[in-house]
């Protein structure tokens, strides 16, 4: 636990400056190398013999992704149907990730013995992630260059108070499992912890951000909405973990494992919010 405070303390500012500091091109750069190392870490769920031709198929894909999907400034400002084909499909892809899940084991049986879905999972796990976090980053960004900086920081703020606030309320009063067949220390009394937590948090960071939603019900919406599926994206790695055997997804953090355990509930949560604001700004804009 020592270490995992210490590295947790070294992190978060690092990961803040990054976020405020970074100019767009080299933010773009950091988050897909994040996500090489993700797709790499993925190879183990794919169970193949040689992990590096196991990684070519996820990297061909990125690659093509870049090449067709513009992730200039501009672009970015203004989706187009890709950018937005993009986000659905990584958020319809999490309510279907949610049900596997949910359903463990019986659901396992559908894709344990596909390398094909083990694949494609890891793409729609972590390419909408990708792209979702440059389009919120970019948001506003010729108006106000930190909007979208502060739009990041918000979603990351949102899942780490739902984790704190998870992990308190389950200690402390936690009875009922979520999903006892993939993750037995989840339970609906820290789910409901953590949703408390996640509004305290993110009505201070809306408000200390400027961050402007609608009215007062679809700031309560968008955020349960977000901490949910990533609590259920949490369940969804451990699911792909059990499955192949795994305790971590490497040990390249010290005190906390791999970056898909840190990112795991980040990747459910970023193309859910980025979707909710591209919408509402469209239909602002319209």
């Amino acid at each position: 636990m020592k270490q995992r405070i210490i590295t947790a303390l070294i992190l978060a500012p690092l990961v803040i400056l990054a976020i405020f500091k970074l100019p767009l091109p080299f933010f773009i750069a950091v988050i897909a190398a994040v996500t090489l190392i993700g797709f790499w870490e993925w190879t183990q769920f794919v169970e193949a013999k040689n992990r590096l031709l196991a990684l070519l198929p996820s990297v061909l894909v990125m690659a093509i992704t870049f090449a067709f999907i513009p992730f200039d400034a501009f672009s970015l400002n203004h989706l187009s149907n890709a950018h937005y084909a993009i986000l659905i499909a990584g958020s319809l892809w999490w309510l279907i990730a949610s049900g596997l899940a949910i359903t463990y084991p019986k659901s396992a049986t559908i894709w344990q013995g596909s390398k094909l879905c083990r694949h494609l999972f890891g793409m729609l796990t972590l390419l909408p992630f990708m792209w979702s976090i440059f389009m919120l980053r970019a948001e506003g960004i010729t108006n106000d260059y930190y909007h979208g900086s502060k739009l990041v920081l918000f979603v990351c703020l949102l899942v780490w108070a739902a984790d704190s606030g998870a992990y308190f309320a389950g200690k402390s009063m936690g009875k009922r499992k979520m999903a006892p067949h993939v993750s037995p220390n989840k339970t609906i009394e820290g789910l409901i912890g953590g949703l408390f937590a996640a509004l305290l948090v993110g009505w201070g960071a809306a408000e200390w951000f400027d961050i402007e939603f609608a009215n007062a019900g679809v700031f309560i919406a968008i955020t349960l909405s977000t901490v949910v599926i990533s609590v259920l994206g949490d369940l969804v790695e451990s699911m792909f973990k059990r499955v192949s055997g795994i305790k971590d997804s490497s040990n390249i953090i010290p005190g906390h494992g791999g970056v898909l355990d840190r990112i795991d509930s980040l990747t459910a949560a970023f193309p859910v919010f980025t979707l909710y604001i591209s919408f509402s700004l469209k239909i602002e804009r319209a």
